[in-house]
């Protein structure tokens, strides 16, 4: 150190935290370079005196290719065409084919939602079932659609702050909804929501920046230059959720089919209510009658009002049609009064027309804020009687509040509309029948309207009275034209609502209108807080520029994926680049930082950044850039001379063997038994697994084994609750997903031989296979044949195909020997005879060859 400071003290930044220049290619060139990658790693191979190792035969090729690009072998038809094309050009058109099969979206989404921690279940104890699938078939869409990486992390981070976001933006935020939630009793929702912005920002900095952020969660990072406020910085972004340990905000989600059918109900509602509102308009402009029970028509006095008063001090105006409009104070409880010189010698019944005014909320014709009203009494007295009501109808009444509530001198109960969404907000009669009320002499008489408390507020807003003397009033509203209309709209809004219930639903992100105040917490205690700190980026990094003040997830996404960001485009091409060699350039995929490896090709890795940020941000041409390169398309196979200088292949003198992960090694054995379902989206399946599971958790749910050709889905679709895993998934190293998981490890252990030999899965997958060789060849040595191109896209040697007859026709032997025990390995209910006996045969073969290490090895 004395040293340092004597010879100047010079400090150059971390690597990682420069900005990406664009190195010059290598000048030295060799014949077996294809693309300026091969540039890169051949001038470091020279250096050692290495050259690439010869590339792979066509065989291995199409295998590795399938394999890392779809997750899928490639077929028997797929490997000949392509053996057989021996033109120009061959492999790059394979290529083109392979990139643009949808098989593709799902191989990389599979590594995508690793990062995502995706889930089918909440995490903790409970660890209650959820639906996250329409992201997870948001992610398989966006990446064989090739989105932009920079839009593909906009769209998840803060696709809910775009403009006008559409559902497809919405769902994308749910990855920050693979978040856990604990629904145990006695839980603080509080400390599990900060938990969850906890998660939100450490899987953002590992993802996209590569550092161990959360390292600075309780105290300033040991390492990196992350302080402890700048990690609540970060933290600030994600602290104004609308979720707070909840499975809440959803968005229901429907697939183009559905917006189809949707969009068509939704115009026959709009059809319908068009309909009813013309009829009701029409109506409307007709003077407003009832029929005796005579069938003469009834004739109706509108009254003259001497008075108009409210208890709460409203002012209750008269209009010219003798309609009154009621404005100034709206109490939560009141009582209107009018006064009005009787017009007839005896009154028989009320009519209260209510209606609507463009001084009303919503235009009325009640008070309250969605224009309703409710009516709780009415009343009429006339000289010193006091009408005794009979009966009372109405045209139309809210669920719950029908008109006879207005007269059955209950003040807690009352007469409404509906005016929600779906039911317009228009004119309302109601017509409330009595004993005769005698007014011989025209009496003063007076009407009482009363209001409240409780809905508070609810008040009428305009209406109109009336009078009758006929001596029986019909009692005829509505009448059968409108209510065939409403009934007609009733069952639109019925089946819609049916129709949309079924639909799927996704958790996804939504911010609160206010956001909420963000504080350092102290040593990473919810309850201890610190200092206020407001969204921003760390100093360390480049700035997110001084507006707007207030800095959004949208703010973060866009200074994430922008040029002056050093780290995104670094760690994407790291992590890519790994998933094609089995270690990336910089072997800590995951720590960028301080205490991470420096790169193995600095300059490579630059090139590569730099070119893909240039070409947009494509993930097509990427991974098509790098396996086009003659590195990429090197043998596997050991080499004396680079095992002594480069025995852990860090310098890539030949590509790299690698066990295929937990869900390729389902889908090869149900691929190769041609019982494998293509279908790409949709629910998670629920495949054969060992009985008793689930035993043990706190749910203890049973596991609906799927049937027909859900069983026999790809891994990728196989339903994950966090605190059950699928087993055989966990037996080849599938994480928990209870955090992201940016590189998965590969163990080799024997309970793996095991899995592959007993679980029922592999065994239904050799009985299927055995049944293919017996159909589609009719020869042993045929039968064989088919076998490898099946298992392991190539032809067996002769010595390969020789073990394997003298193995089959010993167990052939075995079987004639002991029909029950053919019986029951090949678990057959049909054949007998020869015929079982060569059906267990060829079970047990294929089983043997589903238990090869080849098998599940990418060369």
């Amino acid at each position: 150190l004395k040293a340092w400071v004597e010879q100047g003290g010079k400090y150059d930044q971390h690597w990682s935290f420069r900005s990406i220049e664009r190195p010059p290619l290598p000048v030295r060139e060799t014949a077996a370079m294809r693309n300026p990658i091969d540039a890169f790693v051949s001038n470091r191979l020279q250096d050692a005196n290495l050259a690439l190792a010869d590339e792979a035969d066509r065989s291995t090729l199409i295998r590795r290719v399938y394999l890392d690009l779809l997750g899928l072998p490639p077929s028997r038809e797929d490997v000949n065409a392509f053996l057989a094309d021996q033109r120009t050009g061959a492999y790059e058109r394979l290529l083109d084919r392979v990139i643009a099969n949808p098989h593709y979206g799902e191989r990389w989404g599979r590594h995508w939602l690793d990062q995502a921690r995706y889930a089918d279940t909440n995490g903790y104890t409970v660890d209650s079932e959820r639906s996250m699938w329409p992201y997870r078939d948001w992610v398989i869409q966006a990446i064989n659609d090739d989105l932009p990486f920079d839009q593909f992390t906009i769209e998840q981070i803060a696709g809910d702050l775009l403009p006008s976001p559409t559902q497809e933006q919405l769902v994308a935020t749910g990855f920050h909804r693979n978040t856990l939630i604990n629904q145990e009793g006695g839980t603080d929702n509080e400390q599990f929501r900060n938990e969850a912005v906890v998660d939100r920002v450490n899987t953002t900095g590992a993802v996209w920046l590569g550092l161990t952020v959360g390292c600075a969660q309780c105290h300033t990072h040991k390492f990196d230059p992350l302080t402890q406020q700048e990690y609540y910085q970060l933290f600030a972004f994600f602290n104004s959720g609308q979720d707070v340990n909840s499975v809440s905000p959803t968005l229901t989600v429907a697939s183009e089919e559905h917006q189809v059918q949707l969009a068509k109900l939704d115009a026959q509602i709009d059809e319908a209510k068009a309909a009813l509102a013309d009829y009701e308009k029409r109506r409307n402009e007709q003077s407003p009658v009832a029929e005796r029970d005579d069938g003469q028509p009834v004739s109706w006095e509108i009254i003259d009002a001497i008075s108009a008063e409210s208890e709460a001090g409203a002012t209750i105006d008269r209009l010219e049609d003798g309609s009154f409009v009621v404005g100034g104070t709206n109490g939560n409880s009141d009582i209107y009064s009018i006064s009005f010189a009787a017009p007839l010698e005896r009154i028989t019944g009320v009519r209260l027309e209510t209606l609507t005014h463009p001084s009303l909320p919503k235009g009325g014709p009640g008070r309250a804020g969605n224009g309703n009203f409710v009516l709780n009494e009415i009343s009429l007295k006339a000289g010193e009687a006091i009408a005794s009501w009979l009966h009372a109808t109405a045209d139309h009444s809210q669920k719950d509040y029908d008109v006879t509530h207005a007269i059955d001198g209950d003040a807690t109960t009352g007469w409404a509309i509906n005016v929600a969404s779906g039911n317009a907000n228009v004119k309302r009669t109601a017509q409330f029948v009595s004993s005769p009320v005698g007014t011989k002499g025209k009496v003063h008489a007076t009407i009482t309207l009363k209001f409240g408390p409780n809905p508070a507020q609810y008040n009428i807003g305009r209406f109109r009275l009336a009078v009758t003397d006929a001596p029986h009033v019909k009692l005829d509203l509505p009448d059968a034209e409108k209510a065939k209309l409403a009934a007609n709209l009733k069952r639109l809004q019925d089946e819609r609502t049916k129709y949309a219930k079924n639909l799927p639903s996704t958790m996804i992100i939504r911010e609160l209108d206010r956001p909420r105040e963000s504080n350092v917490l102290i040593r990473g205690d919810f309850l201890r807080k610190g200092d206020v700190v407001q969204a921003n980026a760390p100093a360390f990094l480049p700035t997110m520029g001084s507006e707007p003040a207030a800095k959004t997830r949208l703010d973060l996404a866009k200074w994430l994926v922008s040029d002056e960001n050093p780290l995104t485009a670094r760690v994407t091409i790291n992590r890519v680049w790994g998933r094609f060699f089995g270690q990336g350039l910089v072997e800590t995929e995951n720590d960028f930082g301080l205490q991470g490896t420096p790169p193995t090709h600095p300059k490579l890795l630059d090139w590569l950044a730099s070119e893909w940020i240039a070409g947009g941000w494509s993930m097509k041409q990427l991974h098509r850039l790098i396996v086009t390169s003659a590195t990429y398309r090197q043998s596997s196979h050991l080499r004396e001379d680079a095992q002594r200088v480069d025995p852990l292949n860090k310098l890539l003198s030949r590509q790299t063997r690698l066990r295929v992960d937990a869900e390729v090694v389902r889908d090869l054995a149900l691929a190769a038994s041609g019982q494998f379902d293509d279908r790409i989206g949709g629910p998670s399946v629920y495949p054969p697994q060992p009985d008793g599971v689930y035993a043990f958790t706190q749910r203890n749910a049973g596991w609906p084994t799927s049937k027909g050709a859900d069983r026999y889905r790809r891994g990728l679709y196989t339903f994950f609750m966090r605190s059950a895993p699928y087993p055989m998934l966990t037996t080849f190293d599938t994480p928990r997903f209870d955090t992201t998981c940016t590189l998965r490890v590969r163990s080799n252990t024997p309970l793996q031989s095991l899995t592959l030999a007993n679980d029922e899965t592999m065994l239904e997958s050799a009985r299927a296979l055995g049944r293919r060789l017996m159909s589609e060849a009719m020869e042993d040595r045929s039968r064989i044949e088919l076998a490898y191109q099946l298992c392991f896209a190539r032809l067996p040697t002769e010595r390969e195909t020789d073990r394997l007859l003298t193995f089959a026709q010993a167990q052939r032997a075995d079987f004639l020997a002991v029909p029950d025990d053919a019986k029951s390995f090949s678990q057959s209910t049909t054949e007998s005879g020869e015929q079982l006996a060569e059906l267990a045969t060829w079970t047990v073969v294929a089983r043997g060859l589903l238990n090869l290490d080849e098998f599940i090895t990418r060369e």
